[in-house]
């Protein structure tokens, strides 16, 4: 029988999972290497457990049962454990029965399935996940229903069952409930799967960001250092709970006024959370110690790992596994930390210097320590507060999703903002987003646009305004730039999502409210024309224009520009309480405030700063990015200096050195990243707007206000868009099982990391499972070949070559059409062999000559930044040398099929323009949903190139199509609930 090490041990059902808690467990198949595990189990759980899974007291195994349960042969007889720290808490198990409920071989297709949780793991969820995994297993090994017989008195294992969300047939016989589960996924139990996965991802990040108790292990007895600067952040940003901290060398009770203790071991109570700060190759004795102490968490500071080459990413492979296996989430390796302002918590468990950021509405995450800086820095510049922030480094466990999953209904973040390097799971982030921004916008800064040479981050093969454009079909708001970032994130958070795209315009100059006029058409907004206030209004003469533009039925925003006074120094505090004035009468549109510091008005602005909570820090920030001085910071304002792009942050390695040695291991620069900068004179006596109202976002250009109205505009469409929720049509023809079938036989020969390429009469084969028909073609080696297919075709008919550097370019006259006699094709075939080459270079077919229209092009490929691809265009120069192709995710539903085909500049050509006959779009939208659901279906199918696709005003004609396959990754979006595996 197979072990962990044996060739056909199936090593693609272990996999990592989040259980209802927030913790984690490992499922894996179980070997003959676990009996001793096995034993170990079942001596932990209770008789009356024992009694349930029996039907009998059974106090015992015996050496037969330990046989029976721990050898398997992976296909009619399955056994899996859910492990934490390598101990089982857990096992499932089916047999293959036949209709007479003994067991049995394939081809029977039922299994008695049976489940035994150990007594203090119960309620976590755990059979609820090996649920979804043995059914995984089962399908892939062609089982398609359960049987389980279970005592009345189980109500939870019965609870398991009935609410999978699978079909269930329930009956009682002999003094049990008999259950039959049919395992084809449906609607309800994908949702039901997604909603588990939701609340336990969130409770673990939870369980991060509110620790009853933290220790940070790595705190130098000389108090510098990135452990010190840790600790002393938590210490002074009055954190509620516990605090620790640990160093192996201490000599005393207290480090920088907190318990210290030589180990974590020596605390002698609970902790939630360590925040790891020591070298790298101490990391695996510090993980050890908080997993063997119960530890909940982990923030890892360390650097040393996947940023510096492939002897660091091995090391954070092994990180994440040692992490993971005591039930732990991680956030790092090389991480800024995380904070959390919650008023019950007021966690700063990182590098940014006390006091924490005030409290706010706005969640912060980014993979970039460097990022996190200048974000930190320009929100809070700008006034505004956070409600989380997670800076993960390196995100081996903890990502962007996960964050994603809390956020969703954390009732603190109105607004969440990311910089995002990768998006790790493009399937899952994409329907994340989507959720997560159907009920607050999301915000997201992307690098690696232009991965450099020899870095980590993997690019994409897809034009950077097709990444874009994707993103936005989820309900992404697409940021070129952190700047824009902060700018985004400030209009939303303080400000309602306009209802449309009309923008009123007025200011005391003209000038600068033609300059708004023109960025609100080139960002496509609705400008009404600017209203000069000339230079002699007063803040009462502002109030007034603008209640007025936000009174009117045809203003959906409010962009109001304003320049110096002259001579009146003392009126832009009041300029300020006038426009929140008006803005709080008419609470239900957007302002948004273009400002020119020039003159004397600087003087006026100096005296006024960010509101106090967030003043304090923004003071203790960088001395390259400065606190404002604007008489608009009240209201949230920006200034020239706050343009940050991702090239503007620091360019030195993200790495933080991390070390609990002496202070000359690791410079004090190190353990402070920021430096205090002197406030202005007069600094902390600006006009704090009164509690509850809401502050107005202002920017130094008007490009910048503008973008951001234009960004809250675009997704304000979104949001009124997506309550109409598109469906994936279900087709009666289609042959799911068959095509699933097909691949396996056709990857049977090809290698794990190759890609295959379908011979024409395979790629049609498994095409036409799907209703795709794809028309015949013949092959023509010669002349009277090329006529004998003909005959067997049927006149009129197409000649064409298929060579790959002539496929689909009849510029260069490799395609005759509409040949009517045999004396047509013979001249044609010799001319094309004479113009082109040789027939075995040209490698000729005949073809049936279809009804004319519109040529046009659809794909499917799957790319590494953005998961699975629709896309559409007209064949040739349209989409292939200008680019007019369009593109949507996979799945597509309907409303995708319909506004991709109409969502290219092209478009007029399928509707009858210029009087032409308008083509079969209907036809169109049903072929485009058909190969959505042939790429969602089976991971299998990497690339589709429909092409050319002939549509006429009835029905449509493809000609030709590319499939290539490759072996599935292990686990998909659509599978069993599983983290990402290293």
């Amino acid at each position: 029988m197979t072990t962990a090490s044996d060739p056909s041990y199936p090593d693609h059902w272990e996999a990592d999972v989040v259980l209802r808690d927030g913790g984690t467990a490992r499922i894996r198949p179980i070997t003959t290497d676990d009996a001793g595990r096995l034993v170990s189990f079942y001596e932990q759980v209770s008789d009356e457990s024992k009694y349930y899974r029996f039907f009998a007291p059974y106090p015992r195994l015996s050496d037969r049962d330990v046989h029976r349960f721990t050898h398997h042969d992976y296909v009619d007889r399955v056994g899996l454990a859910a492990t934490i720290g390598g101990e089982f808490i857990a096992t499932v198990r089916y047999d293959r029965i036949g209709a007479d409920g003994r067991s049995a071989t394939g081809p029977s297709d039922e299994a008695e399935v049976a489940f035994l949780v150990q007594d203090a793991h119960q309620g976590r969820g755990v059979a609820s996940a090996l649920l979804e995994h043995i059914g995984a297993v089962a399908r892939e090994r062609g089982i398609r229903r359960f049987a389980a017989e279970v005592l009345p008195a189980n109500s939870k294992m019965i609870k398991v069952f009935t609410d999978a969300g699978y079909q269930q047939k329930r009956s009682f016989e002999d003094g049990s409930v008999h259950l039959t589960l049919d395992l084809e996924p449906t609607a309800e139990s994908l949702a039901v799967q997604r909603a588990r996965e939701q609340r336990a991802e969130a409770r673990s990040v939870q369980r991060l960001l509110s620790p009853g108790s933290v220790a940070v292990i790595g705190v130098s007895r000389s108090l510098a250092g990135v452990g010190a600067a840790a600790l002393r952040n938590l210490r002074d940003s009055g954190f509620h709970g516990h605090l620790y901290a640990v160093n192996e060398a201490v000599t005393r009770d207290l480090l920088d006024g907190v318990r210290a203790y030589p180990t974590l071991g020596a605390v002698g109570a609970p902790v939630d959370l360590a925040v790891i700060a020591v070298p790298a190759d101490r990391v695996p004795d510090a993980v050890a110690a908080c997993g063997e102490h119960g530890v909940q968490g982990l923030v890892v500071l360390s650097a040393g790992y996947g940023e510096s080459g492939p002897e660091g990413m091995a090391r954070q492979r092994e990180l994440v596994r040692q992490v993971r296996s005591y039930g732990m989430r991680l956030i790092g390796p090389n991480a800024f930390g995380v904070i959390n302002t919650a008023p019950e918590v007021e966690l700063n468990a990182s590098l940014a210097p006390a006091p924490a950021p005030a409290r706010g509405r706005v969640g912060l995450f980014t993979q970039s320590g460097a990022i996190g800086i200048a974000l930190l820095s320009g929100l809070l510049r700008r006034g505004e507060g956070l409600s989380s922030f997670v800076s993960a480094g390196n995100r081996a466990d903890v990502s962007g999703n996960d964050i994603l999953q809390y956020w969703y209904d954390d009732e603190a973040t109105d607004v969440a903002l990311m910089y995002l390097e990768t998006l790790g799971n493009p399937r899952k982030f994409t329907r994340l987003a989507r959720r997560t921004a159907a009920v607050k916008p999301v915000v997201v800064a992307k690098g690696g646009r232009h991965t450099p040479a020899g870095h980590v981050v993997p690019g994409t093969r897809l034009p950077e305004a097709t990444v874009s454009e994707l993103l936005r079909q989820a309900g992404v708001i697409r940021v070129d730039t952190v700047t824009e970032l902060v700018d985004v994130g400030l209009l939303l958070a303080s400000q309602p999502v306009p209802a449309g795209p009309r923008v009123a315009i007025l200011g005391n100059s003209e000038s600068l409210g033609v300059l708004t006029y023109d960025a609100c058409l080139t960002e496509g907004l609705r400008p009404l024309p600017p209203l000069d206030l000339t230079t002699a209004a007063s803040p009462e003469d502002f109030r007034t224009a603008v209640s007025a533009a936000l009174a009117s039925p045809d203003t959906d925003a409010v962009v109001v520009t304003a320049i110096p006074w002259v001579s009146e120094h003392a009126l832009a505090d009041d300029l300020a309480e006038a426009l929140r004035a008006a803005a709080a009468a008419h609470p239900g549109k957007p302002v948004a405030v273009v400002h020119v510091e020039l003159g004397a008005l600087a003087e006026a602005l100096s005296a006024a700063t960010a509101p106090t909570a967030a003043t304090d820090l923004a003071d203790a920030l960088p001395a390259t990015l400065p606190t404002p001085a604007t008489a608009l910071a009240a209201l949230g304002s920006g200034s020239a200096s706050d343009a940050v792009s991702a090239s503007d942050a620091a360019p030195a390695s993200d790495a933080v050195p991390a070390s609990d040695a002496e202070p000359e291991a690791v410079p004090a620069a190190a353990a402070a990243p920021f430096r205090p900068e002197p406030a202005a004179e007069g600094a902390g006596s600006a006009a704090v707007p009164a509690p509850g109202t809401a502050r107005i976002p202002s920017y130094p250009a008007a490009e910048r206000a503008v973008k951001a109205v234009a960004e809250a505009v675009r997704y304000g469409q979104w949001r009124r868009g997506v309550a109409e929720v598109g469906q994936v049509p279900e087709f009666e023809d289609i042959d799911e099982s068959g095509a699933a079938g097909q691949l396996s036989r056709l990857l049977a020969g090809v290698g794990e990391e190759e890609v295959a390429t379908l011979d024409d009469p395979d790629a049609r084969e498994l095409l036409a499972r799907y209703g795709i028909r794809v028309l015949s073609t013949l092959p023509a080696p010669s002349a009277d070949a090329a006529v004998r297919a003909a005959r067997v075709l049927g006149y009129p008919v197409a000649l064409k070559t298929t060579a790959p550097h002539l496929r689909h370019r009849a510029d260069l006259g490799g395609v005759r059409l509409d040949l009517t006699t045999e004396a047509e094709l013979r001249r044609s075939y010799e001319e094309l062999t004479h113009a082109l080459g040789k027939p075995q270079e040209l490698l000729p077919v005949v073809q049936s000559m279809v009804p004319r229209g519109v040529d046009t092009v659809i794909r499917s490929v799957i790319d590494p930044a953005a998961g699975a691809v629709l896309s559409f265009g007209l064949s040739g120069v349209a989409s292939e040398l200008l680019g007019d192709t369009a593109h949507r995710l996979v799945p597509a539903t309907d409303k995708d099929a319909a506004s991709l085909i109409r969502s290219i500049r092209t478009a007029p050509l399928l509707f009858g323009w210029r009087g032409s006959d308008p083509v079969d779009t209907p036809a169109l939208e049903e072929l485009l949903l058909r190969l959505s659901r042939l790429v969602d279906d089976h991971p299998e199918v990497v690339g589709v190139a429909l092409e050319p696709v002939v549509v006429a005003t009835e029905g449509l004609s493809v000609l030709s199509a590319t499939v290539r396959v490759a072996h599935p990754p292990a686990r998909g979006d659509l599978g069993p609930r599983t983290l990402p595996s290293y």
